[in-house]
């Protein structure tokens, strides 16, 4: 287990076919921290809308490793985004789940003593903000992108070739084109500069990346649908985006009594003599 002292993760999209649930339990079995940050789209309630909610035992299991952490001593913020933006009307009440906190905004200090504003990014996209039934329509058209995105990678494997995330492709190059007239990243940094901030944490745009702008820290996390990226601060200050690819473990089972008791049952079906304690033999596989 990797102690960081604070992870940022958003843009999970859970409700929706394309999150990469399992791949984000798994890091966070792997990865703890002092705090950690939810920055916006961890819940996808634009399906909810379009009737296209699709939620699996891995989503859940993603809510569980969350509340085990906070449980356990972690702080966890949560920051409402524009997919989950149903939680915003309640934020001035002081609303909370449980042991997570919800905010609009927030500050982090990080190691190094400077200020970072924690925001989830959709209130400085142009599109967003002043088109919104652009953004509408830009979320049914990615939808259609990752189908196709599949069937292309199902080609290239075929091929011999490895992995290659056409929707970000193209997502990007999109990106690009619009970028002088909405110019998400520099309205960020301007905001940041003129409240005295020295750099920002954000997710949104589903494109991880660690830089400098006018001055100002930009920070992105990315995504869990496709690039699969925490931003991490390391306890001397240290930032850096990690990208997670394992999903499953040799052994994998929640530490729990329940869940030992739900392995021997299946166990004894096999013929397989399980020990009391929950330390498996390294032959034994549970999925």
């Amino acid at each position: 287990m990797k102690t960081y002292r604070s992870i940022f993760v958003s843009d999970v999209h859970l409700g929706t076919k394309d999150s990469q649930a399992d791949r984000l339990n798994n890091f966070l079995k792997h990865n703890t921290c002092d705090t950690l940050y939810l920055v916006g789209d961890i819940i996808d309630a634009w399906k909810i809308q379009q009737n296209k909610w699709r939620w699996k035992q891995s989503h859940t299991n993603v809510v569980r490793r969350v509340l085990g952490h906070a449980k356990r001593g972690t702080r966890v913020v949560f920051i409402a985004g524009n997919h989950d933006e149903f939680l915003r009307p309640m934020i001035p009440y002081g609303f909370s789940f449980g042991l997570i906190e919800i905010h609009n905004q927030t500050e982090h200090i990080g190691a190094d003593g400077k200020h970072y504003l924690v925001v989830h990014g959709d209130l400085f996209d142009g599109i967003t903000r002043l088109a919104p039934w652009i953004a509408f329509l830009g979320d049914k058209a990615y939808d259609v992108v990752l189908a196709l995105n599949n069937k292309f990678n199902w080609i290239r494997r075929r091929m011999g070739f490895g992995y290659f995330s056409l929707s970000k492709y193209l997502k990007y190059k999109v990106k690009k084109a619009v970028d002088f007239v909405f110019k998400f990243e520099e309205n960020l940094a301007n905001y940041c500069k003129k409240r005295g901030f020295d750099g920002v944490i954000c997710g949104h745009i589903h494109h991880a990346e660690i830089k400098e702008i006018n001055g100002v820290a930009y920070m992105n996390d990315g995504d869990w649908v496709e690039s699969c990226t925490a931003l991490v601060e390391h306890w001397d200050g240290r930032w850096e985006i990690v990208t997670w690819t394992k999903e499953h473990d040799n052994v994998d089972i929640d530490n729990t009594g329940s869940s030992l008791k739900q392995l021997k049952r299946r166990a004894r079906t096999s013929g397989i003599d399980i020990p009391g304690s929950t330390d498996l033999p390294a032959g034994i596989k549970y999925n």
